[in-house]
């Protein structure tokens, strides 16, 4: 099939990945993309394409930070690459 259109050398199950790929790049979230993939749980798709999933730490931080104003917060533990400590 992959040839009757042109792409030689491809697999049309390396289009799948492409396509899922795509989508996480551009900060689809992972429920979306695990149904178009036809994934029966959310969690086959993290367990196949987790390992591109990048900065959501950072991210996370940076909206708790405009959620309670400019604190040093969820910042400083993003920054510091540390978890913060349980209350006592």
């Amino acid at each position: 099939m992959m040839v009757a259109i042109g792409m030689r050398g491809f697999k049309l199950h390396s289009l799948r990945h492409t396509h899922a790929s795509m989508l996480i790049a551009s900060g689809m979230d992972i429920l979306t993309i695990s149904r178009r993939l036809g994934h029966s749980s959310p969690t086959i798709t993290l367990q196949v394409y987790g390992h591109l999933i990048h900065g959501a730490d950072d991210r996370a931080a940076q909206i708790m930070d405009a959620a309670f104003g400019q604190g040093n917060g969820s910042k400083a533990v993003a920054d510091s690459g540390k978890k913060p400590e349980k209350p006592r």
